[in-house]
């Protein structure tokens, strides 16, 4: 008897390597060929605090991180108090015993594992004598584990061999103590057959790709949790000729140099985090005013003001739409998982040049440092539009008509006055209300050539719908799946262009008797927007700072389609 998944939990305090166990094992599950997803929280300060990391395994394709472990890894007691209610039944503990006992539980194992590393000859290595006896008890092929070691430690150095030797006597080490523990839980399937080539990839990174993939030539950026890494990630990659990178003093420096980059006739973008966005609403409204093509990645995370810097949410939907002051529509588009990040970047890109606007790319926590292996994605597929430049056939007339005008770039033909006040089409300030009127019409009409979205939709003549968006989706697929083969008549949408949202997609959803939001947030934001355009939509909401579990999920939308019937 064999199990299509693992998941394994490493709790602890931040700083003992609890978030890199996790990262670890999932790398070598996936360089073995496995299907891996990744989980983490930790608090805000640097080292110290309660913190964990997930790891799933799997023979098939994962959506979720998983809501039950079969193993809990435990650094110390508080993390074996407060992570045991996740242990499901038949799961084992592994915990450190350097550090504290458990009494009365046959499951439980301890591992001198701090003692043992320095045994190995590697006093780094605790995490890793605990991954062999973990990878031992659940009947993981400890060769995989070690090709990941020494691909991972291979860099050229002196040491590398030293520490590679370390690492796998270390784990060799924690295997034999899982055999003396006398402690199993069902093995793994063996590792499915792929293909297409598959690389494991955080969400940020995946952004990051696709953004470059259409043609980005400029990221500047503030540090802030927990969008840092894609500048960091951008540092290093965006690269060559004509192509810059930089890290400014404050967001409201970046999103003025991101204007003027973009003005410049660069393809520009930044990354940030909710308060970030707030700093960046006056620049924002300044790009949607005078037409600036920009993309702003918004990684959400808990809020408001400080909040959970390192948790996740789904609560500034309404600040990604209009992030300034005034009527405001600003695109977004909001990716499920690190697959559709990559493109989703490349859509942001490409909307931006395309309306001749800002753009608001609007991850999460979960989506940015999830590690998930995808097929790697074909980079020739994602297109590369750039926005139509003047010729200057139009004279000065920069705003004329509805829809969308040749942009002239400073040093080109044309006459380009990029006005953040109300202008008319030579981009002449004017308060005439006329021509107030006439410009709002346009800044709106131009999000027409957006309505180029594509969705998901499955089970579609069921009266009510499930509609999740951005990180939810993941929880609530694997919710519906379940549901429908459990006989229950629900619909499936979906779609990460949020901002507009496709046409089709809007019409259909009017036509439900109920649209069932999950959101990461209090307010029930997206399902009162869809209100707002007609449709009958019920948020289902969670504001934890943890992703849903699918049970949890299950659970709710039974309960919503048990009240309607009952209203009948």
């Amino acid at each position: 008897m064999s199990s299509k998944n693992l998941v394994v939990r490493f709790a602890g305090e931040g700083g003992q390597g609890v978030v890199g166990g996790a990262d670890l094992l999932a790398s070598a599950a996936a360089t073995g060929g496995y299907h891996v997803l990744t989980f983490s929280t930790f608090p805000s300060q640097i080292k110290g605090g309660p913190a964990w990391g997930q790891a799933r395994i799997s023979s098939e394709p994962i959506l979720t991180p998983g809501d039950w472990l079969d193993v809990m890894v435990a650094q110390n007691q508080y993390a074996y108090d407060t992570n045991l209610p996740d242990l499901r039944e038949g799961g084992i503990v592994v915990y450190n015993s350097e550090e504290f006992e458990v009494t009365g539980n046959s499951r439980a194992f301890g591992i001198a594992a701090d003692k043992m590393a320095r045994e190995a000859g590697n006093p780094l290595a605790s995490t890793i004598i605990l991954i062999g006896a973990v990878a031992q008890m659940a009947g993981i092929d400890l060769a995989a584990i070690e090709a990941f070691i020494v691909k991972r430690w291979s860099r050229g150095r002196a040491s590398d061999k030293q520490i590679i030797d370390g690492n796998i006597a270390a784990l060799r080490m924690g295997a034999e103590e899982g055999k003396k523990s006398g402690l199993s839980i069902t093995p793994l399937d063996p590792a499915p057959t792929h293909a297409l080539p598959r690389v494991m990839i955080r969400g940020y990174e995946a952004a990051c790709l696709g953004a470059i993939a259409a043609g980005l030539d400029t990221f500047i950026g503030y540090p802030i949790s927990p969008a840092t890494t894609m500048l960091t990630y951008m540092e290093q990659n965006l690269v060559g000729k004509d192509k810059f990178v930089g890290q400014s003093s404050s967001e409201i420096e970046s999103i003025a140099s991101l204007v003027g980059a973009g003005f410049a006739g660069r393809k520009v973008m930044t990354s940030t985090s909710g308060p970030g966005l707030s700093l960046m609403g006056e620049g924002l409204g300044l790009a949607w005013m005078a037409e600036i093509p920009l993309v702003v990645c918004n990684v959400q995370r808990g809020g408001p003001a400080t909040g959970l810097p390192t948790k996740t949410e789904q609560s500034d939907l309404y600040a990604a739409i209009n992030p300034g002051h005034g009527d405001m529509s600003v695109p977004v588009i909001a990716p499920g998982n690190p697959e559709e990040a990559f493109w989703a970047a490349g859509h942001a890109v490409n909307w931006a040049e395309r309306y001749q606007g800002p753009v608001i790319l609007l991850s999460e926590a979960s989506i940015a440092e999830r590690a998930q292996d995808i097929a790697i994605p074909d980079a020739s597929k994602v297109k590369q539009e750039t926005r139509q430049v003047s010729e200057g056939k139009a004279g000065n007339r920069r705003y004329a008509g509805a829809g969308i005008t040749p942009f002239p770039v400073p040093g080109g033909p044309g006459a380009y006055v990029a006005n953040g006040s109300e202008h008319d089409e030579e981009g002449d300030t004017t308060h005439l209300p006329n021509i107030h009127v006439q410009m709002t019409d346009r800044r709106f009409a131009k999000l027409k050539v957006l309505e180029d979205g594509t969705f998901e939709a499955e089970r579609t003549g069921a009266s009510i719908a499930l509609l999740p968006w951005g990180g939810s989706k993941g929880s609530a697929l694997a919710a519906w799946r379940e549901l429908v083969a459990e006989g229950v008549d629900l619909g499936w949408y979906y779609t990460m262009f949020i901002n507009p949202l496709p046409p089709a997609l809007l019409e259909a959803l009017k036509a439900k008797r109920l649209v069932l939001v999950p959101e990461l947030n209090y307010l029930g934001q997206f399902a009162a927007r869809l209100r707002s355009m007609g449709v009958n939509a019920e948020a289902i909401t969670q504001y934890t700072g943890l992703p849903f579990k699918e049970a949890d999920l299950k659970s709710a939308i039974r309960e919503r389609m048990g009240a309607l019937a009952k209203a009948k």
